[in-house]
């Protein structure tokens, strides 16, 4: 068999005047490794972090994986066996250190490790990391090598050994086409398979790897947290670092903490014992410096103060560690980045709202499985807690309402033991880390739940979906999502969305063209969800007209908009009615105070909930989010024929403006009539109703309008330069809509700089015109929009370099009138 060795570029992290052998050093082991599976009959070298199924795809073993069918042709990937291996020379002479450790970031998931043919230890936990002291084993020349067992194999002899009694669900349903009994293994949930993805259970060194080498302790996790006395009205920093001590004595020390803008500079003592030590220190704060919170985006600056913390032990050792703290405020908010199954592809995310890694399941409770769990909410923990971004810790995606509905159909006579195992998982162990670790926010068991309520019903609410409490999520694909009375007047709205497919260009760079029909083989398979193309449709059926062209491939196209048209205006439409919920409460339900809608990014191309296709491309959701999160949104509904339209701010203050009402005719652009309300007062954080007017007084004043020939639009209007995004409000259904004509659409482009400008010219008003630059990568300033204007100016910016010919001959331009 083919060998190599690898010789591996280093890092040695010394201090100015120290020798090398009195600091710690660092020998990177990321790069290239060897792999193999478990007969020898494959091998490859593949990149660390990486994965299996990356390394065979960038070697031309396989084809993509998300190619056509190919999530079922690779299969077998995740049923093999297989080892990494590498060979090193150490940089440095191991004997000037007391210790040296093997450290991975991440390993997916079951392995061996050994070195030198030693087995140092093993892992078993994708969330957690792993220190493996290699001190005795550490040569000049060093192999190592990572051995790998099937997860699925692995989670499939867990849940037999487990004999006492069945943890469902045991498999996946048909429709996601995945592996069974994922419960069993801490791995990423979703890799066996879910609703919006496919099927592969990676192998692979998914994280850094490295070996450190250190004298007298080393600083293994450092966290700074920011706490607030209202008592005192003081800020205060709460620095917590773990250490590594290997000496035999304790390791007495001070510890110097500075923070230049905020004329901070404090000085403390320490003392550290052998083994694994912990210490804790608070920063206060001089009340005469003034300090600036971390705000979300659209509430404030998001400030960060540099911080340099400097341990300086006995004999001048020294460790230096440079920060940038934020001071939280009240909430956040994340954008995510990237996303892929195969997580070696990923940046680095913000989050509003951190889950732990259980979902839809129900989990064992065996001692091994516990400790498993505990040494990876701890890492989890640690590794999180100084992120400003961060509101409150969740233990579990859904499970509180999976045994409450008793999704698994459990006999009444069993459902004790179930509950004693979430208890025990959740609140026994998750929480008690949790509360140790992080004072500073909330832990909740589960989402949706009841909060204090579903702690008196013993940590399982009989409805975890009580709208009266807590956070609910929602879906509801077979009523009209335009009627604002089937959604619940919930607390918070935490999860809710409709599907749709992603772009056809999309989807073509993973099919061929006899997968492109709507009832086509491709399309079944990668519809993961049951019923959900045959629920797009329905939808859509509601309000709109259904493609009908006998060219199939066009059929395809029109019917993906249409999805995209239906999953954005749903979501407009029960978003709007969450937000506008914020200020009242009818029959003890209401102060909606946060809306979440599912999902945001894709991991694969296939139909879903998300608002960003795989690659980053916007579907006609994200555009409209961009509107109906708007901090100033007038938005409109109707009650027994009148039509209310509502102001909601997310501003800090009272604004005045003036309410803009303009109604058009289907079929001209010249308004039919505008009314305007001047003097309106939109009350700071809150949404109050700002206009009231039956319906058929307000056809009275416009001509000729009828629901079926008008639209209502409307914006507000204040001060400066604020306003709020335009937004409309349909008087029917679109498929019953009278005048609509061929807005004969035509747009010229010119470059500016990086971006391109795009004047559109239309001839009639034009509901949900859609540009669509196919494979050019990049966004528009606004897409999916109803268009009442003759010319309308959008930007594109690209995310890659391309000339205005290049943009002319990709660009497409579409409006509801072009379905037939």
């Amino acid at each position: 068999m083919l060998r190599r060795c690898i010789y591996i570029s280093w890092l040695l992290v010394a201090l100015q005047g120290r020798r090398a052998a009195s600091e710690a050093a660092t020998l990177s082991l990321k790069g290239l490794w060897w792999l193999r599976n478990g007969n020898g009959s494959v091998a490859l070298s593949g990149d660390v972090p990486g994965c299996v199924h990356t390394a065979l795809l960038r070697s031309g073993i396989i084809q993509d994986p998300y190619y056509r069918f190919n999530d079922l042709a690779y299969a077998w990937i995740a049923l093999d066996n297989w080892t990494y291996s590498i060979r090193f020379k150490s940089p440095f002479d191991v004997s000037l250190w007391e210790k040296v450790s093997l450290v991975f970031e991440g390993v997916d998931t079951v392995a061996q490790v050994v070195v030198n043919n030693v087995t140092i230890g093993k892992t078993d936990n994708m969330f957690n990391s792993y220190r493996f002291d290699i001190t005795d084993v550490i040569k000049e020349i060093n192999a190592i090598q990572v051995h790998f067992v099937s997860a699925v194999w692995y989670a499939a002899e867990q849940s037999k050994i487990h004999k006492a009694y069945q943890v469902p669900p045991e498999c996946p349903p048909p429709v996601q086409k995945g592996q069974c009994h994922v419960n069993f293994i801490r791995k990423e949930q979703c890799s066996f398979s879910w609703d919006w993805g496919p099927s592969f259970p990676t192998q692979g060194i998914w994280k850094d790897v490295r070996i450190e080498a250190y004298n007298l302790c080393h600083l293994v996790y450092f966290s700074v947290t920011p706490h607030y006395a209202r008592n005192t009205q003081q800020w205060s920093l709460e620095i917590e670092s773990d250490f590594d001590v290997v000496s035999s004595k304790p390791v007495s020390g001070l510890v110097k903490v500075s923070i230049p803008e905020l004329q901070t500079q404090q000085t403390f003592t320490m003392k550290l014992h052998p083994g694994e030590d912990h210490i804790v220190l608070l920063v206060n704060m001089s009340k005469d410096v003034t300090l600036e919170t971390w705000w979300p985006r659209g509430h404030g600056n998001q400030t960060g103060y540099n911080m340099t913390t400097v341990f300086v032990m006995e004999g001048g050792y020294k460790i230096e560690k440079f920060s940038k703290n934020q001071w939280n405020s009240s909430f956040s908010e994340g954008v995510q980045l990237d996303s892929s199954r195969f997580l070696s592809r990923q940046s680095d995310a913000w989050h509003i709202w951190q889950d732990f890694m259980f979902a839809c399941a129900l989990y064992p409770t065996d001692q091994s499985y516990i400790d498993s769990v505990k040494a990876e909410i701890t890492h989890q923990m640690k590794r999180l807690k100084s992120h400003p971004s961060i509101i409150v810790w969740s233990g579990n995606n859904e499970n509180e309402a999976a045994i409450a509905a008793n999704w698994f159909s459990i006999p009444h006579m069993k459902m004790n033991i179930y509950v004693k195992d979430y208890v025990t998982l959740y609140v026994k162990n998750i929480r008690e880390i949790v509360h140790a670790e992080d004072k500073s926010r909330p832990f909740i068991t589960s989402s949706p739940t009841n909060g204090a309520e579903s702690v008196k019903e013993g940590w399982l609410a009989h409805n975890p979906y009580d709208t009266h409490y807590g956070d609910v999520h929602y879906y509801n694909y077979k009523n009209d999502c335009w009627n604002w009375t089937t959604y619940p007047r919930a607390r918070f709205a935490s999860e809710y969305g409709f599907q749709s497919w992603p772009s056809f260009s999309t989807l073509a760079q993973v099919s061929s063209e006899e997968d492109w029909s709507y009832v086509s083989n491709f399309s079944l398979h990668r519809q993961h969800h049951a019923e959900g193309n045959d629920q797009m449709l329905l939808q859509a059926g509601l309000n709109f007209k259904l493609p009908q062209e006998k060219d199939p491939i066009k059929n395809f196209r029109q019917t993906i908009y249409l999805t995209q048209i239906m999953q954005a205006q749903c979501t407009k439409s029960e978003t709007e009615f969450y937000r506008r919920s914020q200020s009242e409460i009818v029959n003890g339900e209401g102060r909606t105070m946060g809306a979440l809608y599912w999902q945001l990014n894709d991991i694969w191309q296939g139909p879903s909930w998300s608002s960003l296709e795989y690659g980053g491309k916007w579907k006609m959701l994200h555009y409209f989010a961009q509107h109906f999160f708007a901090p100033l949104l007038p938005v409109a509904h109707e009650d027994k024929g009148v039509l209310y339209i509502y102001g909601i701010s997310d501003l800090h203050s009272d604004q005045k403006v003036t309410l803009r009402v303009i109604l058009y005719d289907w079929s001209r652009l010249e308004p039919a009539c505008t009314l305007e309300k001047e003097g309106v007062i939109v009350k700071a954080r809150s949404a109050v109703p700002i206009y009231k007017e039956p319906v058929s007084e307000l056809l009275k004043k416009c001509g000729n309008c009828t629901r079926q020939s008008c639209v209502i639009t409307f914006y507000m209007e204040g001060e400066g330069q604020l306003s709020s995004p335009s937004n409309h409000h349909f008087l029917s259904s679109l498929k019953d809509a009278m005048g609509l004509k061929n807005p004969q659409l035509h747009a010229s482009v010119t470059q500016e700089e990086d971006h391109f400008r795009l004047l559109l010219e239309a001839a009639a008003v034009a509901p949900f015109v859609w540009l669509d630059a196919e494979n050019i990568a990049g966004r528009f300033s606004d897409n999916g929009f109803l268009l009442t204007e003759k010319r309308k100016l959008i930007l594109f910016y690209p995310w890659e370099t391309i000339s205005a010919k290049e943009l002319e001959n990709s660009l497409s331009l579409t409006s509801l009138t072009d379905i037939s």
